[in-house]
């Protein structure tokens, strides 16, 4: 018999969800936060509105989105239960707003936090990856300084973060957050085709133009805030 509030048939105690994992609304509302306290300070903590329309941006994410306000509410007040969020009314405001505490709840200082942030927005990456999409959190002067950054993470009991073998046909190791739970053994294996110079440029082409993407749109988003302050 299927206990509904868990999906787990009677006596399988193995199917019992771990209240430290993270589901992936969870992950991707945290990392909003995260990201647009960095990119978008004069607009932190965030609304609801602001929050809702970062997890669903097209550019930046993997993967692609569509949450609704009252998802959004509700992973929110999840993480508020387990401490890594919290609401903010101010004097003043009309609405409520939010923001993380990741820094608080795993000691953890900026550049770690961005490592982190990264990981949990677009996935699997190696620490080149990571250096060259991390710039507007924070500015990494060498790829050694991101391994420094996500050694750390790696270490920390529980660990946030796992370094994984190189799959086959790759160069460098990639890595992954473990705030969800476990990574999958066959997660980082390349999509058959991929291999080889025309597939690996294509590839690098595409993460290029996602990320310019990404900085097109925090700048849109920066200069509306801007605009705001003339009216």
């Amino acid at each position: 018999m299927t206990n509904e509030a868990t999906g787990a048939q009677d006596g399988d105690t193995a199917a019992v969800p771990d209240p430290a994992v993270l589901n992936p609304l969870e992950i991707r509302v945290l990392a909003v936060l995260a990201e647009k306290e960095a990119l978008t300070p004069d607009n932190y903590p965030m609304s609801l509105n602001a929050i809702v329309n970062g997890c669903n941006q097209l550019s930046s994410r993997d993967p692609i989105m569509q949450m609704t306000d009252e998802t959004v509410q509700d992973t929110l007040q999840r993480l508020i239960e387990r401490k890594l969020a919290s609401a903010i009314s101010q004097a003043g405001a009309r609405v409520v707003k939010y923001e993380h505490r990741m820094r608080i709840k795993w000691t953890l200082e900026q550049d770690k936090v961005a490592v982190l942030s990264i990981l949990m927005l677009r996935g699997l990456q190696t620490a080149g990856e990571i250096r060259t999409r991390s710039g507007r959190l924070h500015e990494f002067k060498s790829v050694p300084e991101v391994e420094t950054a996500l050694q750390f993470l790696v270490d920390k009991y529980p660990p946030l973060v796992a370094r994984l073998e190189r799959a086959p046909g790759t160069k460098e190791p990639r890595y992954g957050h473990l705030l969800g739970g476990e990574i999958a053994a066959n997660a980082y294996e390349p999509v058959a085709g991929s291999s080889g110079g025309g597939g690996s440029r294509v590839g690098q082409l595409e993460q290029e133009v996602a990320a310019l993407r990404g900085e097109l749109e925090d700048l849109k988003v920066q200069f509306e805030a801007f605009r705001q302050q003339f009216q």
